[in-house]
């Protein structure tokens, strides 16, 4: 419980300093040049704590999203395991049941950039070396940023250590999307060892996926799509960085058409931000890979039951994948968020423009998210649909039985008891067709949906709490749980 308290408490902190900022900048006179004029003319004492109150602003949001999310998801997915011995953070590919006759199939471990890890000395054999690679990519990212603005801009070093979203793409969103590889990972090797233990595919079925698990691996290892997405990446900074240039000190200078970015912004957008857009697309070239996986899957005869208990043929395991896909939803939206929130507290804008962008991020979010179990919607719809018609005959035949001997024609059974073999064969069957009526054609798993909300949630809570008081959205939030 104390991961969704912590969150709300430290926004709460945090809003009066956000609502202040906010009310300072209403439209029409939140130009940058503006602004400036009036920090020059501060003297240095209110300079200083101002600088110290935004700092401390952007720090407990940054706490809000690196401390509150990463531990309730760790706590979501490893629930289980934290009953026992900690985990170690060691290939899943040495689990002892081989996953389909690939023990050393997996969607992360191959590809351009983690050979290029590899080679560096970032990774180790069987290991993950999370905490060596993020403090790394975050040390790329920062450390010359601000030695850069020191030299070459002094002047700009306050916003810097205030910009909200710098700290949302290198403390945020790097670690969330590196660790977000394990968790791809983990749940992919979970799926095949269920699959495995389940005995959902025949011979025949298993030979054809583990050919395509084979021309997965191949796509995997291929230099061409990291390549291409390093090449498109570049093209879309370099032709879109001047829609993003803003009167932040640290990050450009000048004013209208003469705005250009200052060194520390140029390193930010060729550097960090094609860092963490990197990563983004890594992680969705991964959940395509698993996208893939799940297709392939889908077309083979699969071994459902429309009986089974978890109300989805057997794979309803499968629904635990989504999970996987709540780091990329959360970086995203950590990263988009922080924008929004510095256009409202900066240049005038309003939480409500951003009320239309929001839906379609959920929506695309939603949808990439869940295309993997839409391929097995079909198939569980015809066995629904089968499973109803070949039961009801059953069901049909041991309802007239029963009904012409107890109900219809009662005088020759006075003798026997009503609690035979009979009535229990009804009773029962009745249940399980009842199970039948049940089964779901879309294998989701709730608390996975849930932790997925969350990952879309939380990231812009900082960006509402600009505009709408803390107490309001508790207020909002509560209603929403009845």
């Amino acid at each position: 419980m104390h991961f969704v308290i912590l969150p709300y408490i430290c926004c709460a902190a945090s809003h009066v300093t956000a609502y202040t900022e906010r009310s300072a900048h209403k439209k029409g006179n939140s130009h940058r040049i503006a602004q400036s004029t009036v920090l020059s003319s501060r003297p240095k004492s209110l300079r200083l704590a101002s600088l110290i109150v935004d700092s401390f602003d952007s720090i407990l949001h940054l706490l809000l999203l690196t401390v509150v999310y990463p531990g309730g998801l760790t706590y979501r997915l490893f629930a289980d395991r934290l009953r026992g011995p900690l985990p170690t953070l060691t290939d899943p590919t040495t689990d002892p049941a081989p996953a389909l006759g690939l023990a050393d199939i997996s969607l992360v471990r191959g590809g351009l950039f983690y050979r290029f890890q590899q080679t560096l000395g970032f990774i180790h054999p069987n290991r993950w070396n999370l905490g060596r690679r993020i403090a790394v990519l975050i040390a790329i990212g920062w450390v010359p940023l601000v030695a850069i603005t020191a030299f070459a801009n002094p002047g700009g070093l306050p916003s810097l250590f205030a910009d909200y979203r710098v700290y949302a793409r290198l403390f945020v969103a790097i670690p969330v999307l590196l660790s977000g590889e394990f968790l791809i990972d983990l749940r992919f090797h979970t799926v095949l060892k269920s699959i495995n233990e389940a005995d959902l595919l025949g011979e025949q079925d298993t030979t054809q996926m583990e050919r395509a698990m084979a021309k997965i691996v191949h796509l995997r290892d291929s230099l061409v799509p990291e390549l291409l997405i390093l090449g498109l990446l570049l093209v879309y900074i370099l032709t879109s960085y001047r829609g993003s240039m803003d009167g932040t000190p640290w990050f450009a200078q000048g004013m209208g058409s003469d705005i250009r970015l200052t060194t520390a912004g140029w390193y930010g957008v060729s550097v960090g931000t094609l860092l963490w857009l990197f990563l983004l697309s890594l992680g969705l070239w991964h959940w395509f890979l698993w996208t893939l996986f799940a297709f392939k899957l889908s077309r083979q005869n699969l071994k459902v039951v429309a009986t089974h208990p978890d109300g989805h043929g057997g794979i309803g395991f499968l629904g635990l994948t989504i999970e996987a896909f709540a780091p990329i939803a959360f970086a995203a939206t950590c990263v988009i968020g922080s924008t929004w929130r510095h256009h409202i507290l900066h240049d005038g804008a309003h939480l409500l423009s951003y009320k239309v962008p929001a839906i379609i991020l959920l929506l695309i979010i939603v949808l990439i998210a869940l295309a993997p179990l839409f391929f097995f919607s079909p198939r569980l719809f015809l066995l629904r649909y089968s499973a109803l018609r070949k039961y009801g005959v059953v069901g049909q035949q041991y309802s007239t039985e029963f009904q012409e001997k107890w109900i219809e024609h009662p005088t020759g059974h006075k003798g026997e008891s009503l609690a035979t073999t009979e009535s229990g064969r009804l009773v029962a069957y009745g249940h399980i067709f009842d199970r039948i009526t049940k089964l779901k054609p879309f294998p989701l798993d709730k608390g996975a949906l849930y932790v997925l909300a969350i990952a879309v949630v939380l990231p812009l809570l900082p960006a509402v709490l600009t505009e709408i008081p803390f107490a309001v959205v508790m207020k909002d939030l509560l209603k929403a749980l009845r």
